[in-house]
């Protein structure tokens, strides 16, 4: 029988219905399967990704233009403001169209030019007349149409140091110019007694500091994807460019408020702005004491015109055009006075470039030449600052000899005027003024200052005993008492020395005799002054600090900065009393009646210049010998002997200390106040 099961119609139609069912269930599971998927992922893009998406479209929307903060105040130890910001009202404009050379903007340029005309207007009739007043081209060219200084919802600076009655006009009628804002900007000032200038620095336009390395970072985190608007810098922004003002910028420049502006597909500026105001910068308080600056900067000064006039050793000294110094206290490392002289006005500066002819004036001493070798300007025979030590460095010279077993404290030796040395005795080296001291021992060859002393007994020793490694070791040694190395203060652009011993086109020891007495290492007056310190506290080198303390607007201290030992030398006692006594080199004209034992040393080094040896004065001192207060380092370029030369600065910086502060730990105006009352009170118990 062909009939079959599988052949029964009714069992076909009946086995499709299922197959249809299936297909049909099958269908209805993928869509649900699929409209299931799809609301998941709007949920996700809804919930999760949508703030993200959300904000990601308002940025392609919004763009934050940095307003700039209002810069910190740096101050002097008495609160004095040394650079200081005043508020200033100043009107900005945000094209709201474009102005360009394009088809566009040409059919729009006669709107902006009415625009110029109009604002001139408000300045003739409500402007300080002062100063020149704007003409409609110098308005048109602030207001850059063509987009030479930013993009087209940047905000252009019209006019800075608007007036009241310029302000009210703007305010009430914001309508009648579009893209109108007034805001708050700051001007830089400093102190016109020009205390510590250099030290204290200025600010040029963030745009030429392309070529500085300071301001890496700052460029790198500007040009982050996820950086801060509060922290973004403008290219017309004024940064520090030395001094404090470098050092300290992160601090003193605040941050920026920023105003967002809704932008339209041209990039052009839409709608109404939101203005988050910016954050005023932090307060510097310095140890600068402004009496102390102002008395070192004139005792240089005189100085100066005293070695032009009197003859020191038969001569005058007219080529002696700068001078430097440094006080430094030795316990705490705080540095009371810097002097860089002749310095300048910084309100030079004020704008953030400076005039052509105020450049000519200054390119020669607008840097510190207490920390590199480039300011003041230049001597007669263009020495920079960094003069070698001469015999300033003879205390070290004898204690490196006493550490190094080269002789004893109690140990003689026969100066006769003269020391030899090298191959068959053919090189020579004199004592000033070819004076023969005799028997002396290590203290005495301090305090009469024998370059034969030094040459027989240090350095030709250190080279017998080390041989070439002389030179290493007589480094270390420098090294340890900030000599060739940075000494830690809170400036930038420190230069660490220039340090003649390393030349190895000499003899290792020519080197090491050379520089034994002083003509081998040319350092900062800063460095002399750690030096010195480190003497005075026997062996601890302090961190030296211009700043003291951080504060906010309110007064609340951000940072404190404490005495800080960058290294400790040890030394025997007996080695550093044998030093110390020794450091009484006669400078009796410049500090006849001083009232404190003073250990001091000075010095006379020579640097070739027009066909001949010239001399520079040199002078460190501390006070008092014993429990010293204050360190000074004073260098006179080309200024002959140092005790005539250099000493009598330094003894004007300690009567002023002695008057601030107190060599004794009394301070001298307050204890002559006293006096004074005290006279006041009995002359009216008198009357």
């Amino acid at each position: 029988m062909k009939n079959s099961y599988n052949d029964d119609p009714r069992e076909q139609e009946a086995k499709l219905k299922r197959h249809f069912n299936i297909r049909l269930n099958l269908f209805f599971f993928s869509t649900f399967i699929i409209f299931t998927v799809i609301i998941v992922r709007l949920a996700i893009l809804q919930f999760v990704e949508g703030p993200s998406l959300s904000q990601q479209e308002t940025s392609m929307r919004v763009k934050d233009v940095p307003l700039s903060p209002i810069r910190g105040s740096i101050l002097a130890a008495g609160g004095e403001k040394l650079a200081y910001s005043t508020p200033v009202q100043s009107l900005y404009i945000t094209l709201q169209k474009d102005y360009s050379k394009s088809d566009r903007g040409m059919k729009n340029r006669p709107e902006a030019l009415e625009i110029a005309k109009k604002l001139k207007e408000v300045f003739d009739k409500y402007g300080d007349k002062v100063n020149e007043p704007m003409t409609e081209e110098d308005i048109v060219k602030a207001m850059d149409l063509d987009y030479t200084k930013g993009n087209g919802y940047s905000p252009r600076l019209i006019k800075s140091g608007l007036n009241k009655q310029e302000v009210a006009y703007f305010l009430e009628r914001k309508s009648e110019f579009p893209g109108i804002d007034i805001v708050e900007d700051s001007v830089r000032h400093y102190d016109t007694d020009t205390v510590a200038v250099q030290t204290i620095g200025y600010l040029k336009k963030y745009k030429s500091m392309d070529d500085v390395k300071w301001y890496d970072p700052i460029r790198e985190a500007n040009s982050s994807l996820d950086k801060d608007p509060a922290l973004d810098y403008t290219s017309e922004e004024l940064v520090g460019a030395d001094g404090l003002e470098m050092y300290y910028q992160n601090e003193l420049r605040g941050k920026n408020g920023y105003k967002k502006v809704p932008i339209d597909p041209r990039n052009m500026a839409t709608g109404v702005s939101e203005i988050v105001p910016p954050e005023k910068g932090y307060d510097l308080h310095t140890n600068i004491n402004k009496n102390i600056q102002l008395i070192a900067e004139k005792a240089i000064l005189d100085q100066i015109d005293w070695v032009h006039k009197n003859p020191v050793s038969g001569e005058v000294h007219p080529n002696a055009k700068t001078g430097y110094a440094v006080a430094m206290e030795v316990d705490t490392g705080k540095i009371v006075a810097m002097a860089s002289m002749p310095d300048y006005d910084t309100n030079v500066w004020q704008s953030g470039g400076i005039d052509p002819d105020d450049w000519a004036k200054i390119n020669t001493n607008y840097q510190n030449g207490t920390i590199t070798p480039y300011s003041s300007g230049q001597s007669g025979h263009n020495f920079g600052s960094n003069v070698l030590l001469g015999s300033t460095i003879k205390p070290l010279s004898v204690l490196i000899g006493l550490n190094e077993g080269l002789f004893k404290t109690t140990d003689y030796y026969s100066d006769r005027g003269i020391a030899y040395f090298g191959k068959n005795d053919s090189s020579s080296v004199r004592n000033s003024g070819r004076h023969v001291y005799g028997s002396i021992n290590p203290s005495q060859a301090i305090r009469v200052s024998s370059n034969a002393f030094m040459v027989d007994m240090v350095g030709e020793r250190l080279y017998n005993k080390y041989k070439g490694d002389g030179i290493g070791v007589w480094d270390e040694y420098m090294k340890k008492f900030g000599l060739g190395v940075s000494t830690g203060v809170d400036l930038p652009k420190e230069f660490l020395g220039q340090l003649g011993y390393n030349n190895e086109s000499e003899t290792a020891l020519s080197r090491l005799v050379y520089a034994s007495f002083g003509q081998q290492g040319g350092y900062t007056t800063m460095q002399l002054a750690q030096y010195t310190a480190t003497l005075a506290s026997r062996g601890s080198r302090m961190e030296p600090h211009i700043v003291n303390k951080i504060t906010d607007e309110n007064g609340n201290i951000i940072k404190e900065f404490k005495p800080k030992v960058l290294n400790k030398v040890e030394f025997k006692d007996a080695y550093w009393d044998a030093v110390i006594n020794g450091m009484e080199t006669n400078v009796q004209a410049a500090f006849a009646g001083f009232p404190y034992d003073f250990a001091r040393k000075t010095g006379t080094s020579q640097q070739w210049g027009a066909g001949a040896n010239r001399d520079n004065g040199v002078f460190i001192a501390f006070a008092p010998r014993k429990n010293p207060k204050l360190a000074v380092a004073v260098i006179i370029p080309e200024g002959g002997f140092g005790a005539w030369s250099a000493a009598p600065v330094a003894r004007k910086i300690f009567d002023a200390y002695d008057q601030e502060y107190g060599l004794d730990g009394i301070p001298k105006k307050t204890q002559n106040q006293q006096t004074d009352n005290q006279n006041t009170d009995q002359k009216n118990n008198t009357q």
